[in-house]
């Protein structure tokens, strides 16, 4: 099969350019956003919940575009990048009096999924304040949970679309490139967990890990239209051991290359970082090596 383009996980034939080039002509005044919408409906190309791929077919047609494959209408407008001018979270008012008991002595805990909710600043502001990575907008889908005990704010975590390359999670899972492709989405990356600094609680940490990996899946689904199989995160050797993670279950799947993700030059930029996984379900592996 002759290939022109392969964007994204989605493969363009040369009779996908002769579609394309039919559907622009058809449709002379109609706006590159509109055009994408319409070859999404064609493609019968969705996400999960319903709603079209239509950010990644323009994508799609920008970059068939800057190769003249097809032409695309002038530009009419465009959006403002949110993420330029993306004001860092405000500082939050929270009772901070130091809370040393027994994990048995909190009391029911609460997690909340605080995303697009009013609560989601605070979320921010405590990422922003007392993580040491700070508040970055997470990638793709994503969740954001605080957990309370009573009215006061315990933890947080962060929940986020993984990253498509990943060679110890790669190997470990053992699927191959295209059942990457179709089922990253599968697979769930915790950028970000706090344990609030006046909060000394043992054993506190794993607690929380074991309840957010058992409720992650239905969760993932409710908002998404699509559970999660696998959850991985990074840890920072040169800070921290990855203790409460391990005494979860958590899995040691070996280290990061230390070169990032838009590396050009093959040779390491920052730390090494442990890559640990934790399956979500005994099936996980047929699950996500299935094409």
């Amino acid at each position: 099969m002759d290939v022109v383009l392969k964007y994204r996980g989605r493969v363009v034939t040369p009779p996908d350019v002769v579609f394309i080039r039919e559907l622009i002509a058809e449709h002379p005044d109609a706006s590159r956003r509109a055009l994408s919408k319409k070859l999404c409906e064609a493609w019968d190309w969705y996400q999960p919940n319903g709603s079209p791929r239509d950010m990644v077919c323009r994508g799609l047609m920008l970059a068939l575009h800057r190769a003249d494959h097809i032409t695309l209408p002038p530009v009419r407008w465009v959006n403002p990048n949110p993420f330029v001018k993306r004001a860092r979270p405000k500082h939050v008012v929270v009772d901070r009096t130091p809370m040393r008991v027994r994990l048995g002595e909190l009391g029911p805990l609460t997690f909340r999924q605080v995303r697009r909710t009013d609560e989601e600043p605070l979320f921010n502001g405590l990422i922003e304040e007392h993580h040491y990575l700070g508040y970055t907008h997470p990638v793709g889908e994503h969740l954001k949970y605080i957990i309370s005990a009573g009215d006061r704010p315990l933890a947080c975590f962060a929940w986020s679309s993984a990253p498509r390359h990943l060679g110890p999670r790669d190997r470990f899972i053992g699927w191959s490139a295209a059942a990457r492709l179709s089922n990253i989405r599968f697979v769930a990356y915790n950028p970000r967990f706090l344990i609030l600094p006046w909060v000394e609680v043992r054993h506190l940490a794993s607690h929380l890990l074991g309840r957010m990996a058992r409720m992650l899946p239905s969760e993932w689904e409710q908002v998404y239209g699509h559970p999660v199989y696998f959850a991985e995160t990074f840890v920072d050797r040169t800070r921290f051991k990855g203790t409460c993670y391990r005494a979860a279950n958590w899995i040691y799947l070996g280290q990061t290359t230390g070169r990032g993700k838009d590396d050009q030059t093959n040779r390491p930029n920052r730390s090494l970082k442990d890559v640990l996984g934790y399956p979500l379900t005994k099936r996980f592996r047929s699950l996500l090596s299935e094409d």
